[in-house]
């Protein structure tokens, strides 16, 4: 989805609220701004805020649509924040109830909406508060100096964790890797293999009415919503992948669906939250996973000089990793 078809649909979204009104304006008014937003945050009673890529960079918008100090900024009401969420939810908070209880709703093109506010004990939310639409976008190339540390020769790759801090680009990065991965490249050369997506957030490649809104490759499959532990399995099963790609990694069963995949032959590229393989020894799931040497190499990004900085290339034995 290019940046004028997500105006479109946070428009669409946010129902003529004045708080798209300001947003809509403000996208029209500095082009630039949308070009290089990541987020937009819209909290009760708080300045309306859009955060560049680099998320050092804030832009206070005013009820106008200007770009303001804090203190001019336009504040949504609690209200308003309420009916942006029924918008959102196209009055349907039936439909949405698995993935409000995730935290966040996916939109067409793979953007995400992050929910914060008063939660009930079955973990959905009960009065929303605060909204944070995070825009997705496919950089194409993003991932060139990363595939050199993954591909091994021209018919194989390194089973691979690539490990961040959130909004440092693992999403965008791995969507880049499918596509290299899953059509070929040429230097360094790689053939192209059978690529299998398990997209449980609907992000990587933004599937729509079955079809995905990115690019992800020649010869790639997806799963769309679907859990990684279930869709891993499911992939081995029934599409013959030499690669399957996911995200966010270390929730319950991933690691048995990620061992098996590596005992059927399959190379596997994942992420993890983390600041560096370090981080990764005290989560359970993963420790078990490294301990089995399901991965062959580790990468850890940040966003020092933009998104999809490599600070850090590993690789060893379990034990030297360990």
């Amino acid at each position: 989805m290019d940046i004028k078809q997500f105006q479109t649909e946070i428009a669409d979204r946010l129902g003529g609220t004045q708080a798209a009104l300001s947003l809509n304006t403000a996208f029209s008014y500095a082009g630039a701004l949308l070009s290089s937003a990541g987020e937009i945050r819209i909290r009760t009673g708080l300045p309306l805020c859009v955060i560049g890529s680099r998320r050092k960079e804030r832009y206070f918008i005013s009820g106008s649509g200007r770009i303001v100090t804090s203190g001019s900024a336009y504040r949504p009401s609690k209200e308003e924040i309420a009916r942006i969420f029924a918008c959102i939810c196209r009055s349907s908070l039936y439909a949405y109830r698995e993935d409000i209880k995730n935290g966040f709703i996916t939109l067409k093109g793979g953007h995400r909406v992050g929910i914060a506010g008063k939660m009930l004990s079955d973990g959905s939310v009960y009065e929303v508060s605060s909204l944070n639409i995070r825009i997705a976008r496919q950089v194409r190339g993003c991932a060139g100096e990363i595939v050199e540390h993954i591909i091994k020769n021209s018919s194989e790759i390194y089973s691979t964790l690539i490990i961040s801090p959130p909004a440092c680009g693992k999403t965008t990065v791995i969507r880049d890797i499918a596509r290299i991965l899953g059509s070929g490249n040429r230097a360094p050369h790689f053939t192209g293999a059978n690529v299998g997506i398990i997209d449980e957030r609907s992000e990587i490649a933004a599937c729509y009415n079955g079809e995905a809104s990115n690019d992800v490759g020649l010869m790639t499959d997806v799963y769309d919503a679907c859990p990684k532990e279930k869709g891993i399995l499911m992939m081995i099963r029934s599409m013959a992948p030499d690669i399957i790609i996911t995200d966010e990694i270390g929730g319950p069963g991933d690691a048995a669906a990620v061992k098996s995949a590596v005992n059927a032959g399959v190379k596997l590229i994942a992420t993890a939250h983390g600041s560096s393989v370090s981080d990764l020894k005290v989560r359970s799931e993963i420790a078990d996973m490294i301990r089995s040497g399901v991965f062959e190499k580790y990468i850890t990004l940040s966003a020092a000089n933009g998104p999809c900085t490599i600070e850090e290339v590993v690789s060893g034995t379990p034990e030297d990793i360990l």
